[in-house]
């Protein structure tokens, strides 16, 4: 019983704590995806948030919101399906050494026990910052998830774009 009340506690601990690497995203625009008559709809959102260690980079993502009485109270339970797409928006800067699967973005998608991760890596191969975003529950993982890759590119005057392998730990 002891041992119950540890993981559940540890648990609530774990959901209420704040896991954002990047600031809170900006919200383009949502879409009804289901009508409901006297509470919220369901919607499809799309977010944009910028890398806040790699200067020029911005991901943009959409995520589906449950309406219903739930969805109006804030404690649905969000499904694990969510699209990804970065790009450079631009001159690129790596601001520090990075190590590959850091957290660049993270939202707590249900009320206790999901997250949605946006992570990135580098492919020093071809000079390119990977994104990858996914859900993860405390207990059961989600093996749905999405990618996007952002070739390091000049930008305008800027001169010779910087190497990610560079910027990279191991």
């Amino acid at each position: 019983m002891r041992v119950h009340v540890l993981l559940v506690s540890g648990a609530l601990a774990l959901a209420a704590a704040p896991v954002h690497a990047a600031d809170k995203p900006d919200l383009i625009f949502k879409e009804s995806t289901k009508w409901r008559a006297l509470t919220p709809d369901d919607k499809l959102a799309t977010y944009a948030v910028d890398d806040p260690a790699v200067e020029g980079v911005a991901c943009f993502y959409t995520v589906p919101e449950k309406g219903g009485v739930a969805g109006a109270f804030g404690v649905a339970e969000e499904v694990s399906d969510v699209s990804l797409a970065c790009r450079q928006v631009g001159p690129i800067k790596i601001k520090d050494k990075l190590a590959q699967g850091d957290v660049m973005f993270s939202e707590k998608r249900s009320f206790f026990f999901k997250h949605m991760q946006i992570v990135r890596g580098c492919d020093a191969k071809r000079n390119t910052l990977v994104y990858m975003v996914y859900s993860d529950k405390l207990i059961d993982g989600s093996p749905k998830n999405s990618t996007s890759a952002v070739p390091i590119m000049p930008w305008g005057a800027a001169g010779d774009p910087p190497c990610c392998a560079d910027m990279f730990k191991g």
